[in-house]
């Protein structure tokens, strides 16, 4: 066999093969959005398209509210605004082309801003040194993954904490030491980083709390537990003195100094007149 002959064969060949791969799947379909991810209850633009010329049927399948907002002449595409959008759910988007149709999925999920932070301070007040623990919580939130609570000071994170999970409610509880005798003022960021989806960053903070940093006075300490031991000593001595009086009146039915004075003569005993 000549060598045109085998060049003819392998191009047939590839030809049979490419026309029996394309027959497979004629025309594509195409399904976007500009984001992956809407908040609750909120709305979404959705693009449907195929490269059929002359698509026989099309649209999107939703159990939810659509409408139809621009549609090429023939059909080729065709954008719909999905209307209350409250959970994660799976658009579809189908075509029908010389009787056969493809379809192909976009995933929607849904989120929920962190609407309020609040922050609790345990204790208000500490010595230089001294540990103390705040606790951040955001309520309802979605998704977890998304989410980061952050302890701040004056705008600087001191320590943040990351989420999984379903929807709940977030709590980071932070551990921190006072190193300076300044006054620290606190607050707590919740941070939503729907990047990912094609969404923005959403930030709230809570109300600043201060916390009350107050330096060791050894002085004072000192004077304060001297003073303690001091008074524990003198109620020690006059318990023993009360109890010892108490134990000698049990034996001679009088207390002692009472006794001594009885046993002196009465002349003594009389009071100068």
């Amino acid at each position: 066999m000549s060598s045109f002959a085998c060049r003819s064969l392998r191009i047939t060949l590839l030809a049979l093969l490419c026309c029996s791969g394309s027959g497979e799947k004629a025309f594509e379909v195409h399904v976007s959005s500009e984001k992956q991810i809407v908040e609750a209850t909120g709305s979404l633009k959705v693009n449907c398209s195929t490269s059929c010329e002359n698509p026989q049927v099309g649209g999107l399948e939703t159990t939810l509210s659509k409408e139809v907002l621009e549609e090429h002449p023939r059909g080729k595409w065709k954008q719909f605004l999905v209307l209350n959008i409250s959970q994660d759910m799976s658009l579809l988007c189908h075509f029908t082309c010389e009787e056969k149709q493809h379809s192909e999925h976009l995933n929607v999920r849904v989120y929920k801003p962190p609407a309020k932070v609040t922050l609790k301070l345990q204790p208000s007040q500490v010595f230089v040194g001294e540990a103390f623990t705040t606790e951040c919580m955001v309520e309802a939130v979605k998704p977890l993954e998304s989410l980061t609570l952050s302890l701040l000071h004056e705008g600087e994170t001191l320590q943040n904490q990351t989420f999984e999970g379903a929807e709940s409610n977030a709590i980071a509880i932070f551990n921190w030491t006072a190193l300076t005798k300044d006054s620290l003022n606190l607050s707590c960021q919740a941070v939503l980083d729907l990047r990912p989806h094609g969404g923005h960053i959403i930030r709230s903070t809570s109300e600043s709390q201060i916390l009350i940093v107050i330096e060791h006075r050894p002085i004072i300490i000192i004077i304060i537990v001297v003073s303690i031991l001091l008074v524990l000593f003198v109620t020690s001595v006059l318990l023993c003195f009360i109890l010892g009086q108490h134990w000698h009146r049990k034996r001679t039915g009088t207390y002692g100094v009472l006794a001594a004075w009885m046993r002196l003569p009465r002349a003594l005993r009389q009071r100068p007149g």
